[in-house]
């Protein structure tokens, strides 16, 4: 896989087991934190990663859920996946929509 990383990433030598979860809270994935940056992670999930789909989804860091990031999905690659932290006031720009006639009366 290419370097396309923008920013450094740390990688540990121990195991970092955190979890990840749906924004509606319906699913919850078990997974060890292999490598992170300032901007994104790399993931190896434990399970199924079809819940991903989703796109969005909490990195859950602590046991108590009082550290998390919120991330999308960027690829997966096996039971490996790399997130991208979506930061706070910045929102996906979506694609304009089209104009749609007003109803006439």
């Amino acid at each position: 896989m290419a370097n396309n990383r923008k920013t450094d990433r740390v990688r540990f030598e121990h195991k970092h087991p955190v979890n990840i979860m749906g924004v509606d809270g319906t699913w919850r994935r078990q997974c060890t934190l292999l490598d992170v940056s300032s901007t994104g992670a790399r993931l190896d999930v434990d399970g199924s990663t079809e819940v991903l789909r989703a796109q969005e989804f909490f990195l859950v860091l602590s046991s108590v859920g009082l550290a998390f990031r919120r991330c999308e999905l960027i690829w997966v690659n096996g039971s490996q996946v790399g997130v991208q932290f979506i930061e706070r006031g910045k929102k996906k720009k979506k694609a304009p929509a089209e104009k749609q006639a007003a109803p006439s009366r």
